[in-house]
């Protein structure tokens, strides 16, 4: 049996992992999907000082105090940026960090460094018009989809754990309806074609778009499964 731990991306809670929870579960392994604090069900929590300590704090919380090890650790999009600064600072508890179609910051890059100086200036003045000068808003809205902190994107990462650098690694690339000129697609691209081609990380494709765990759950499942044979 294996323990995940299943970190969403921006804009939604842990209901985007409700399916491939349930199939996980199914075949006996243990499943956690914490909500990151103001999204999803925990919207009410949410504060303009929300930022990315405060998601990283909230796994790290979940793991620790649920006093899981060997974690199998999996975020999606932007929780790439979480489980990250998560083996920073519990990395005696994590056995894999899987990296679903998302972001892979490097010591002292935030979300916005990775999207670039003029995206991040858009995302500030959409900021300053639609949302209160600190939520992003969900462009198209959907009910379903809560407003994002923008700190959470503007936070700086340290990576300096050499105990973390030395974690298994995992990328799983989606690789339906990527442009590599959007700037959102860019640094899961890139990144995408390191891991292929770097030895330390174990790499995966499915044939499906950004939204794979909601839309397709199990073709992450069936990922998922695969990683844990080892």
């Amino acid at each position: 049996m294996a323990i995940f731990v299943l970190v969403p991306g921006s804009y939604v809670g842990s209901w985007a992992w409700r399916d491939v929870s349930k199939a996980l579960w199914a075949v006996g392994h243990e499943v956690y999907t914490p909500s990151l604090t103001g999204m999803g069900e925990r919207v009410h929590l949410a504060t303009p000082e929300v930022n990315l300590s405060t998601h990283i704090q909230d796994v790290v919380n979940e793991i620790t105090y649920s006093d899981l090890r060997e974690v199998i650790l999996v975020g999606c999009s932007y929780g790439g940026m979480v489980i990250t600064g998560v083996a920073e600072k519990i990395p005696e508890r994590i056995a894999q960090l899987v990296y679903l179609d998302a972001v892979v910051p490097e010591d002292g890059q935030s979300l916005a460094d990775l999207l670039g100086s003029e995206t991040t200036n858009m995302i500030r003045q959409a900021v300053d018009a639609y949302g209160e000068g600190w939520k992003i808003m969900p462009n198209p809205p959907n009910p379903r989809l809560t407003p994002q902190p923008i700190q959470t994107g503007l936070e700086k990462l340290s990576v300096k754990n050499p105990i973390a650098s030395r974690l298994a690694k995992v990328f799983i690339y989606c690789t339906e309806g990527k442009i590599l000129d959007n700037p959102v697609d860019a640094p899961i691209m890139r990144w995408a074609k390191k891991a292929h081609f770097d030895p330390n990380w174990r790499y995966y494709e499915i044939a499906w778009g950004h939204a794979v765990a909601v839309e397709k759950p199990e073709l992450v499942t069936k990922v998922l499964l695969e990683i844990t044979k080892g």
